[in-house]
């Protein structure tokens, strides 16, 4: 049995007819605001390349340059969607992978170099020119109407539609037919071509960044499967060297005091309390590593709580800042969760550090960032199966970014970026 998907009613809604008188009003408007717009940028271009070394107020102007390239392109990429119903993601600027001036400069930078914000721009600029043409045209559509009635005045030579010279009367109504065609079909070529452009430069660059999502997500799953069997082999290794010789140790204990307990009751009972202690002891070391893998906190009380409380748990003292409006998806925030776990025992068992400062933001976009600094002696590295290996591929897997800094002498600082609705 064949089914078939009835079109979006929105879609369906628009018929080709007004889709071309749409497209043709949409350049004629582009016409009128395309001169306007590229002569003010060019107007920034040129003061502030000129200005660039006047008390930095080229500088200025070149950074509102980028911001209004930006400005135009997320315009074409609204006004190209919307006008031929197609979904594509809204042109957005780039975000800071680290905080400061030094952040907020990369994000200039690579928003500069935008390929995406270029060919919308581009596409504005070849629509501008369409739209200047049209508009012409359309001057011509009218005076060819004009001119077709030209017999019935009193004049001897009428101009063309389309400049030149003047044409006898006789012939005006034969010429202003077809200018009436010619621009007609001017109009209606220059909307098709419109349309072709508009879908090779914008909206097909919809499939690259398919491509690139398709790119992202195979690597977030590789960076799950790595995470999952570093975690593995984390939980293999602390029951191996932890919980299962203690509690070979307890059977043991147990079975040296069931020997003596007929002929030396007081002995058996000590090691009855060594087995006591013992077993303790492997129920906390079991608990520890129960939170290891899933901090029941994090789910009940949020982000911020889970953190105070692996504050208070850890070794070296921690300054704990943390800013959040809002709850970020469950696994947003286990990532990062985890990787200040990490850090911190990192930080405690390796670094020598006396003291920790986390630091955790959500951030406009929807961003969850987080850094962790200690004053150890640095030299961290990642190794594979290693602690910080295992929060790179947590942070992967739940589409985030990874960095860490660690110079040998210290400090060590690690950021991660995670986006919320990961």
């Amino acid at each position: 049995m064949t089914t078939h998907t009835a079109p979006p009613p929105q879609a369906a809604a628009v018929k080709p007819p007004l889709r071309i008188f749409l497209t043709v009003l949409h350049l004629a408007g582009v016409g009128v605001l395309g001169g306007i717009i590229f002569t003010t940028l060019g107007g920034l271009l040129g003061t502030g390349l000129g200005l660039l070394f006047a008390f930095g107020i080229g500088i200025i102007l070149l950074v509102g340059l980028v911001y209004a390239l930006f400005g135009v392109g997320w315009f074409e990429v609204a006004r190209v969607g919307a006008l031929y119903r197609t979904p594509i993601a809204p042109l957005r600027l780039r975000q800071r992978d680290r905080p400061g001036f030094g952040g907020w400069l990369g994000s200039l930078g690579r928003q500069a170099i935008d390929g995406r914000m270029w060919r919308a721009v581009a596409n504005f600029a070849i629509a501008a020119i369409l739209g200047t043409i049209v508009l012409r045209l359309f001057w011509s559509l009218i005076w060819s109407v004009i001119i077709s009635f030209a017999p019935l005045t009193d004049a001897e030579s009428v101009m063309g539609p389309f400049g030149g010279g003047g044409i006898p009367v006789a012939w005006a109504p034969l010429v202003g037919i077809l200018g009436i065609a010619a621009s007609a079909v001017g109009i209606f070529g220059l909307a098709l071509l419109h349309r072709t452009l508009a879908l090779a430069i914008v909206i097909r660059s919809r499939e690259t960044e398919l491509t690139e999502r398709v790119r992202t997500t195979t690597a977030q799953r590789e960076g799950a499967v790595r995470a999952a069997d570093v975690e593995r082999t984390r939980i293999e290794r602390d029951l191996h060297d932890g919980v299962q010789p203690r509690l070979v140790s307890v059977g043991m204990t147990l079975g040296l005091a069931q020997q003596k307990i007929d002929n030396d009751p007081d002995a058996a009972k000590e090691l009855i309390a060594e087995a006591h202690t013992s077993t303790k002891a492997a129920i906390t070391e079991l608990r520890q590593l129960a939170r290891g893998i899933h901090a029941s906190v994090l789910d009940d009380r949020g982000l911020d709580a889970a953190l105070s409380a692996l504050a208070g748990r850890s070794h070296i003292p921690v300054h704990l800042d943390v800013r959040m409006d809002g709850r970020c998806s469950r696994e947003a925030e286990a990532a990062v969760y985890f990787a200040i776990a990490e850090s911190l025992t990192n930080a405690a068992k390796h670094s020598r550090a006396s003291e920790a400062r986390v630091i955790v933001r959500l951030r406009d976009g929807g961003t969850l960032w987080a850094r962790v600094e200690d004053n150890g002696m640095g030299g961290a590295q990642v190794q594979p199966g290693g602690g910080l290996d295992g929060i790179a591929n947590r942070v992967l897997a739940a589409g985030g970014t990874f960095r860490l800094d660690s110079p040998l002498g210290g400090p060590t600082s690690l950021e991660v970026n995670v986006p919320c609705a990961s």
